[in-house]
């Protein structure tokens, strides 16, 4: 960490926040908390109308409900569930988000009996499948620095039998790697995440949220800020961000922002004022089908996040690299989508199948999907607004382009209903799901085209990620998961919070530093486990 001259918060001190996610939102509570700026001083620009970027939830049980995807977490989110702590739960003010977290995974532990399917029958999974010489190679892995990792892709790496074995298909569904993802980044989570790799195969350890993260998290934050009084400019949308003062003493200077109706706006940064940005997104320019429409596949020219990183970029060799990331949409897309229906039957054969009431079972793949389907099933109800007629699931395929196995076209030009055949094919229950995909007891399949989702994990080299505070500017932080953290790993809301926790505490003097990240791989045992259940 380059150490900045830290200051100390004043009455004058205003701080601008540009996207809404998890990153900012937690950086607004530290702002506030512990560097202690006045809240009414703090601004949050989000280009949609709703907060929370890649945490979402919405729809209502007449229109079906949407989630993009869903968040698995683990007990050593030291940043994330510190964070939560403070946050009051949305239907209990006595109780803090992480309080309800933790209450809500005793009582529905997760064991995943069914991870693994192959033609509608569970995969036995006593043994990861990988054989000698990927094992060597991945302990070689785990002892390359990462700096001789520049670049590469997880399959220059790796034998073309690796890709086939139980562990691999468990990776890759678990996390959404693709073959061509960034090595760098598996060897993050292999050292991150080594304590859960004994109980992988039935995702152990992985706690999730009472509701979708919208309704269980960010809301409930958004609701403790505005209450303190933040101001939150929805539809609005920063098109640029102007610098002033050259070598280490530059300045975030002005904003230019476009308001709802259209109209351009300057916003000056004085000098008692710092800009936050969270630099490129997972879902920007996502476009959401429905029952009997596909969803459009839109690029980066309609991404406003990803638009002014590139701005942003062009200004200073220290403000990272955006095209590594957004250049190439045909690797980093996939497509979810979200079942609603008004009916049990689905979800009651899934519990005697897999042996899983809902909540405990979490994903299960469809190995010989050639879109690579998973689903999940979260604990019912999984928005507040659900009624308890009413069942939702989603899922997701990671290879989009390809042809399906029954519907003979590639996912990415199916319908909600299209997908819904495919996946009934898959799970061998087509005939008793026949009726109720004619009745109106099956409100909508809504499928979601993400340009973006899995930019995070293209192949990248040092430098392509900015720091958090790049060392030439004194009033500018970069947050969330496009930029650079040593040791942690992105796609999870922890990395965020801490992007916020090195921001806040870097630029301004409050006596914290956030915590260490836990790396499983240090536990003396951890790594001998881990590598005693590969070679099994």
């Amino acid at each position: 960490m380059h150490h900045h001259k830290k200051a100390k918060a004043t009455e004058e001190t205003e701080v601008h926040l540009i996207g809404s996610g998890i990153a900012s939102l937690a950086a607004a509570y530290y702002l506030i908390e512990d560097a202690g700026v006045i809240p009414e001083k703090i601004t949050i620009y989000e280009q949609r109308d709703v907060t929370g970027g890649a945490l979402d939830g919405s729809g209502d049980p007449e229109r079906g409900f949407l989630i993009r995807g869903g968040r698995m977490h683990e007990e050593h989110y030291r940043c994330y569930w510190s964070l939560l702590d403070n946050v009051p739960s949305l239907e209990d003010p006595e109780v803090s988000v992480t309080e309800e977290s933790k209450e809500f995974n005793n009582r529905f532990v997760s064991h995943a009996q069914a991870r693994l399917l192959r033609n509608g029958k569970k995969v036995d999974l006593s043994s990861y499948g990988v054989g000698m010489k990927d094992q060597l190679l991945m302990s070689r892995l785990l002892f390359t620095p990462e700096s001789r990792l520049d670049g590469l892709k997880i399959e220059e790496w790796f034998t073309g039998e690796f890709f086939r074995s139980n562990f691999w298909l468990l990776f890759t569904s678990m996390f959404a790697f693709q073959k061509w993802s960034s090595l760098m980044e598996m060897r993050r989570y292999m050292l991150r995440f080594m304590h859960l790799m004994p109980g992988m195969k039935h995702l152990e350890g992985i706690l999730r949220t009472k509701y979708n993260q919208y309704h269980s998290v960010v809301l409930p934050l958004q609701r403790l800020l505005k209450d303190r009084g933040v101001r939150f400019a929805l539809d609005t949308q920063v098109i640029d961000i102007d610098f002033s003062g050259e070598g280490t003493g530059k300045r975030a200077s002005e904003l230019l922002v476009r308001r709802k109706g259209g109209e351009q706006e300057r916003i000056a940064l004085g000098e008692h004022a710092y800009c936050f940005l969270t630099n490129g997104s997972i879902v920007d320019a996502a476009d959401e089908g429905d029952l009997d429409h596909a969803p459009v596949l839109k690029g980066v020219e309609d991404a406003g996040a990803w638009q002014l990183w590139r701005k942003v970029a062009a200004k200073d060799p220290s403000f990272g690299n955006p095209e590594v990331f957004c250049g190439d949409v045909d690797r980093s897309k996939w497509y979810s989508f979200t079942v609603t229906m008004q009916d049990w039957t689905f979800l009651d054969y899934m519990e005697d199948f897999t042996g899983n009431t809902h909540g405990t079972g979490g994903l299960v793949t469809m190995t010989e999907s050639n879109w690579l389907l998973s689903i999940v099933i979260a604990r019912q109800p999984h928005f507040p607004n659900q009624p308890k007629d009413t069942t939702v699931f989603w899922g997701y395929g990671l290879y989009p382009d390809r042809i399906g196995n029954k519907v003979k076209k590639p996912m990415s030009a199916c319908t909600g209903r299209e997908i819904l055949e495919e996946l009934w094919y898959h799970l061998k229950v087509e005939e008793f799901m026949e009726p109720i995909m004619h009745s109106d007891r099956l409100v909508n399949a809504i499928p979601v085209a993400m340009p973006f989702i899995d930019s995070l994990f293209m192949p990248r080299s040092a430098g392509d990620r900015p720091r958090v505070l790049p060392e030439t500017c004194e009033n500018f932080a970069f947050l969330g998961q496009f930029a650079e953290v040593e040791d942690d790993c992105v796609f999870t809301v922890e990395y965020s919070v801490r992007t916020a926790m090195e921001a806040v505490y870097g630029l301004f003097d409050c006596g914290k530093t956030p915590p260490p990240v836990y790396i499983g791989a240090h536990h003396p045992s951890a790594l001998v486990k881990a590598m005693a259940a590969l070679a099994k």
